[in-house]
């Protein structure tokens, strides 16, 4: 009785494998070991290799099985997920263990976790949830979706963690898009915040934009005087909080920013990182300088680059052909995930692709960015790339729901 159990186990992870998404499959497993690679390069302890390479084969045979449940199933947990991911960020905020200035782990049982890895998916669950009950119809239906979004991000910031609470807003606008929002109510949505940054930049810029808005709003918002009004006072107030919001942020995510547009400015602090990533990569040239010898990887010129400069070690070891095969496996899965999405049964199991879509995408713009000198630091992973068990994890199990997606459609069709 106990072998026939484990035959049958093996035989539904056989099945799964037969009937998996080739692209959902190998475009995973291949920037799996390029990643376990190039974090060996970097830093040469077993442990770091092993740990990201295990649990990465663990949670491919996790998000296979995962493909093979009915997503369906997940509509009405999506609030239970919703508030036990909160619950998880609260802990952080009061229990949370400390680490390079950042409360953003919990322990458990001796292993740490970083719960707002997890809360995306729970984000896009209860989002897509909402959306496919209540679509977008009218500007107005855009905010209660804003209140959903709004808890987690503020406790996601609070730790503090700029570059996941901008993965929420991210999720929140590509989400709502999909769920039937115009563009132009996205522009005025995020008009605010243009605003703000104008403001400091230059006074005039900044009023035209103000009076750019007010017409965009006129003519997007069924000529209400009342909306367009709102939208005007909304840019003009926003000018004056850009700098409350500035004085929120931590003295490093200040100098983050600064040292973004220009390194130089601080070249042994702040802006060592990107200077130091910027010299790796054109150190590679075209073909690399091999792997294993690379210079600025090998003697350790750019700190923790296992995780969020992973980038800068490939695009030295492997050159520009090793970055854009990172780049066009990547370009593959994404475009795999946008199909699936195009081609779900069902608006619930759209909006969940869509926005693990976005979430692939926005991580991988903002970490190749940064290591490029284009994006401010903000501690973005590379997906499937960077070291980090939550990331990794996370990033699986997403997967495993774009692949319950896609199998779906599949069993429908048949």
């Amino acid at each position: 009785m106990e072998i026939s159990r484990r035959f049958e186990g093996w035989e539904r992870v056989w099945q799964s494998l037969r009937e998996a998404d080739l692209l959902l499959l190998g475009c995973p497993l291949f920037l799996l070991g390029l990643g376990a690679t190039a974090i060996f390069s970097t830093d040469p302890r077993y442990a770091d290799f092993s740990s990201q390479l295990m649990t990465g084969l663990g949670m491919t045979v996790v998000a296979l099985l995962m493909g093979r449940l009915p997503y369906l199933l997940l509509l009405n947990w999506a609030w239970w997920f919703y508030g036990f991911a909160n619950g998880l960020l609260l802990l952080v905020v009061f229990t949370g263990r400390e680490a390079l200035g950042a409360q953003r782990w919990l322990e458990v049982g001796g292993l740490s976790f970083q719960p707002s890895e997890f809360a995306k998916v729970a984000v896009i669950l209860t989002l897509a949830a909402y959306l496919q009950r209540f679509p977008i119809k009218s500007f107005l239906n855009i905010f209660p979706v804003l209140g959903i979004v709004l808890l987690p991000a503020l406790l996601v910031f609070k730790q503090p963690d700029l570059g996941t609470a901008l993965v929420f807003g991210a999720i929140t606008l590509a989400m709502v898009f999909w769920g039937g929002a115009r563009l132009s109510w996205l522009v005025i949505l995020v008009s605010p915040l243009v605003a703000a940054i104008l403001f400091s930049i230059w006074v005039p810029l900044w009023m035209a934009w103000v009076g750019g808005m007010g017409v965009l709003a006129w003519r997007a918002l069924d000529r209400n005087p009342a909306l367009m009004l709102t939208v005007v006072v909304g840019n003009l107030v926003s000018g004056g909080l850009g700098q409350w919001f500035w004085q929120l942020l931590q003295p490093y995510q200040q100098m983050r920013l600064i040292i973004f547009l220009d390194p130089t400015r601080d070249p042994l602090g702040a802006g060592y990182h990107i200077i130091q990533s910027q010299v790796a990569i054109g150190a590679g040239q075209f073909w690399g300088r091999g792997l294993f010898a690379g210079t600025q990887t090998q003697l350790n010129f750019i700190p923790e680059q296992h995780t969020d400069f992973i980038f800068s070690a490939i695009g030295e070891e492997l050159g520009f052909v090793g970055a854009l095969v990172l780049l066009g496996v990547l370009g593959l899965l994404l475009w795999r995930c946008l199909v699936i999405a195009q081609n779900a049964r069902d608006d619930f199991g759209s909006l969940i692709v869509i926005g693990i879509f976005t979430v692939l995408l926005f991580q991988t713009v903002v970490n190749i960015g940064m290591n490029i000198g284009l994006a401010p630091v903000t501690g973005i992973p590379l997906p499937f790339v960077s070291f980090g068990r939550s990331a990794l994890i996370t990033n699986f199990l997403a997967l495993g729901l774009v692949g319950s997606v896609a199998n779906s459609r599949k069993r429908t069709s048949r």
